[in-house]
């Protein structure tokens, strides 16, 4: 069956990317109203930082990864694969194959709303990798999909192009419109915590944290 084809929109500034890649998915969280954020998935990957990159989105049949198969030969380095399978986990859309691909095309990582496999050797990888559950058995390769097209992951919806971040609180992902202006508010709130953070370790905190006016957990 058919798989609908896009163009990719254009990555984000890099320089950009990085100063997410210190910032938690909490605080940017804390930022966006407390809205975005997909809900339940987890990581699978063995950790060793934050996932930055540039959205690179497919929507599949579930349980089918003929549409994956066609994102991962056009995929660039920086992109993150971020895949609507409906959140159904009764056959693998990717596994230990698919995710060396992924790293060999230097994918920043993957999102699936579905299901994977070969968990213990995607957990030796460093690629990002999250995803709703897991199962040993396979896909089907028949279609239809789409790429580049706005989908939903955990109830948050993900257009092509927007910046994903993921680390092991979960995925955000936000418009490169917002990323600037959003950037300095997670920096502001960094200091407010920090400062929260010395005056506990100090003797000094007043239970500033618990006031509405905090844009804390």
């Amino acid at each position: 069956m058919a798989i609908e084809r896009n163009h990719s929109a254009q990555p984000a500034d890099a320089a950009l990317m990085e100063g997410f890649r210190l910032a938690a998915t909490a605080v940017i969280s804390d930022n966006l109203s407390r809205l975005p954020g997909a809900v339940g998935l987890l990581p699978y990957h063995r950790i060793s930082g934050v996932m930055v990159g540039t959205a690179f989105t497919v929507r599949t049949r579930p349980g089918d990864n003929l549409a994956l198969h066609e994102a991962l030969e056009q995929i660039r380095p920086g992109d993150v694969l971020v895949v609507d399978g409906g959140g159904d986990t009764s056959r693998a859309l990717i596994g230990e194959i698919m995710m060396n691909i992924a790293i060999h095309r230097k994918a920043a990582g993957m999102v699936i709303d579905g299901a994977i496999r070969d968990v213990a050797a995607i957990a030796q990888m460093d690629l990002p990798c999250f995803a709703r559950g897991t199962t040993h058995r396979g896909p089907y390769k028949d279609g239809p999909g789409a790429l580049n097209v706005p989908v939903s992951i955990g109830g948050m919806v993900v257009n092509p192009g927007d910046i994903v971040v993921g680390d092991e609180d979960g995925i955000v992902a936000f418009s490169q419109s917002i990323a600037p202006d959003l950037l300095q508010a997670v920096r502001a709130q960094e200091a407010r915590e920090a400062e929260i953070i010395k005056s506990i370790q100090e003797g000094r905190y007043k239970g500033a944290y618990g006031k509405p006016s905090q844009a804390a957990e």
